[in-house]
């Protein structure tokens, strides 16, 4: 859920953000499977998974290790344990698609990196840095109670993406990365109103914002702003600044924000940005998964409802 590894791990606080880039699917033969819920599941060979570090050394781990570090490493332990079960699948799911694509990193290899690929917690790195034992044991059951299951989409595994919180609604991959994804869509996601990232307000000089966008600082701030075009998730679509249309994404990017579903106004030279969820809203909402394990939602439910139209299956 965010950049710097170490401070995932503990504080809910960080609500750091998903960047999963959407990519082509792979091509896979079909065997019988009686586990499977359709009875015809994809044949995803591997056990292992070959993990890309930040000193540029490849390690193999087996498959269901390297899923326990992700968990660890992705969402607060704190959280409820279906949520970490519905975690454990996605997790496992985005690896093995980074394996059979293969177009990320070499070999098929997952990075550590969240803002690339999936952040990474081994056991002992958790413990050292003041884990207990008792949460290891609670992501060891999530992973354990979940072996084997993926995500799929027409016999082939989804892009598996997540992020930190949504602000009340997730958003169509269409929006944020310009690809249509049947199972990639905006869909409602209530109950994360506590989460500390829910709301962020950022306060930009008139001089600063005109610099981050390469706009000419002419006029007061007050009469930059025009129309504002939404998407489907309810973030900006596009945004008339200076007379220019400039891309939602494009603002998030260039000014550094939170997500693209944020509200702008002025007050004398200052520009106030204010925005809802963290990351870039595609795929699970973690805050929003936990917040329905809270209410009840088992972790299948859960990412039926992030992922419509998927189907769990066994990975072989």
């Amino acid at each position: 859920m965010g950049i710097a590894l170490p401070s995932l791990i503990f504080s809910v606080a960080e609500c750091l953000p998903r960047r999963s880039r959407v990519e082509e699917t792979f091509t896979e033969t079909t065997v019988t499977d009686a586990k499977s819920e359709t009875g015809v599941i994809t044949e995803y060979k591997p056990r292992t998974i070959h993990v890309l570090f930040d000193d540029g050394i490849v390690q193999e781990f087996d498959l269901d290790t390297y899923v326990l570090g992700v968990v660890l490493g992705e969402m607060p332990v704190d959280f409820e344990l279906e949520a970490l079960k519905a975690q454990a699948v996605v997790a496992r799911t985005y690896a093995l698609k980074r394996n059979t694509t293969g177009k990320k990193h070499k070999d098929g290899a997952v990075c550590i990196d969240p803002g690339c690929c999936q952040a990474y917690c081994s056991q002992e790195s958790f413990l050292e840095q003041g884990g207990t034992s008792t949460s290891v044991q609670k992501v060891i059951n999530a992973v354990k109670s979940t072996e084997g299951q993926v995500l799929t989409y027409q016999g082939k595994l989804i892009e598996a993406t997540y992020f930190s919180c949504s602000g009340g609604k997730t958003e169509d991959a269409v929006a944020v990365w310009g690809t249509e994804i049947p199972y990639l869509q905006a869909v409602d996601s209530p109950g994360e109103e506590n989460a500390d990232c829910y709301w962020d307000t950022v306060v930009y000089s008139s001089k600063d914002f005109a610099a981050r966008l390469g706009l000419k600082n002419t006029g007061t701030p007050a009469s930059w702003f025009g129309a504002v075009a939404y998407t489907e998730g309810e973030g900006v679509d596009n945004m008339v600044i200076c007379g220019k249309v400039i891309k939602g994404t494009t603002l998030r990017t260039k000014l550094g924000l939170r997500s693209t579903a944020f509200t702008i106004k002025t007050d004398g030279d200052n520009i106030i940005v204010t925005t809802k969820g963290f990351g870039h809203r595609v795929g699970m909402s973690q805050y929003g998964a936990d917040a329905m394990a809270v209410n009840g939602s088992k972790y299948k439910e859960i990412f039926f409802h992030y992922y419509p139209g998927t189907t769990l299956q066994m990975h072989t």
